[in-house]
């Protein structure tokens, strides 16, 4: 599922506007007497690939130029789908933003231990951040004039603009984050192994699919809070990555709201394909099949929709076509993230054919 930098902010937000080197598994000393926390992961632990010592000289994901000596070492990353990614890279950064929400929200790649806690996403501490030297600082931005990112240029320390949705192509964003962080790295050897994998295991998924008899292609994943002691819903529609998903794999996304700037006016938001409705308004989508995250931190939204009528009405909940997804599968993710959607959508379709 999505979680925000702060779920009751975002909320807000978005109504209105919308791995380091390939010897991996150990402690090591940098030059400036820093200990500097390894992957230990099995597929960096074996990871062959190169990593470039070239100079970088490359345009971030708002249009700026980002220019280095040599490829990033010491990143600091303020942004989950980017800390996923740089793990899959086998680059461990150096300091992270949120690390106890990532833990909560994303399992596709773990946090080793020994990498420093700089703050929230949106407001990291600046003394811890610079105290940890890095020599790039990762973040999310969907303008060049975020004000995040001049206050981070002050000290000097170069700084990688990455877009964290793009509405009208999910899946090629992703890959676009991914390649953009492993070009600053110096590990586009291991992002193009990466991506290979991911879009093999697409192209399987799909066959899977496509092997079943399915009741109905139509469907919508949603996540939801509780608010003001009522059960707000957000509906993943056009241009949602879990929707983008599910089209991949043959399905037909049965929210239709269109994309709406002023998102909460009925529409979707334009960045990230999500909308806002109530229980009821679950009805709109008829006899689709549901999926649904299932995450514990989710305010107990799921125990409270389980107890309304108006849900166990829906002819998906009486067919028993309404599915949790497994808890951990974060849906604003990397390719490693993407592939454990893309299993969860497949071990669920493949046993509800009929």
């Amino acid at each position: 599922m999505i979680r925000p930098r702060s779920f009751a902010a975002t909320a807000a937000t978005l109504a209105i506007a919308a791995l380091t080197l390939t010897a991996c598994g150990t402690t090591t000393v940098d030059a400036a007497g820093s200990d500097v926390a390894e992957s230990t992961s099995a597929a960096c632990v074996a990871d062959t690939t190169k990593t470039s010592t070239d100079p970088v000289s490359m345009t971030d994901g708002v249009g700026r130029t980002v220019e280095l000596d040599k490829p990033a070492e010491r990143i600091a990353v303020l942004e989950w789908q980017q800390i996923e990614d740089a793990l899959t890279l086998c680059v461990t950064p150096v300091a992270v933003s949120d690390s106890d929400g990532y833990s909560t929200y994303v399992s596709a790649e773990t946090i080793p231990e020994g990498v420093a806690e700089i703050g929230t996403r949106g407001e990291p501490d600046m003394d811890a951040l610079y105290a940890t030297n890095p020599d790039l600082i990762i973040v999310e931005a969907f303008s060049a004039d975020d004000e995040l990112i001049a206050q981070l240029e002050e000290r000097g320390v170069p700084v990688l603009a990455t877009v964290g949705a793009d509405g009208a192509d999910q899946i090629g964003n992703m890959k676009n984050v991914f390649s953009m962080i492993a070009e600053a790295t110096g590990r586009t050897e291991r992002a193009g192994q990466v991506l290979d994998e991911f879009d093999a295991h697409l192209a399987a998924a799909k066959d899977k699919v496509a092997s079943v008899t399915l009741p109905t292609t139509d469907f919508l994943f949603f996540d939801g809070w509780i608010e003001g002691g009522n059960v707000t819903i957000r509906p993943y529609g056009q241009g949602a990555l879990f929707t983008a998903l599910g089209e991949e794999l043959g399905l037909t996304a049965a929210w239709t709201d269109e994309i709406d700037a002023a998102y909460g006016s009925g529409g979707v938001d334009p960045a990230y394909g999500l909308g806002q409705t109530d229980i009821e308004g679950l009805i709109a989508v008829g006899n689709a099949t549901l999926f649904y995250s299932s995450d514990e931190a989710a305010d107990g939204y799921v125990a409270e929709l389980e107890k309304s009528s108006i849900w166990s009405s829906l002819p998906s909940v009486q067919d028993g076509r309404a599915y949790a997804f497994p808890a951990g599968v974060w849906g604003a993710g990397g390719p490693l993230s993407n592939q454990q959607a893309i299993d969860a959508y497949v071990d669920i379709l493949t046993q509800q054919q009929g």
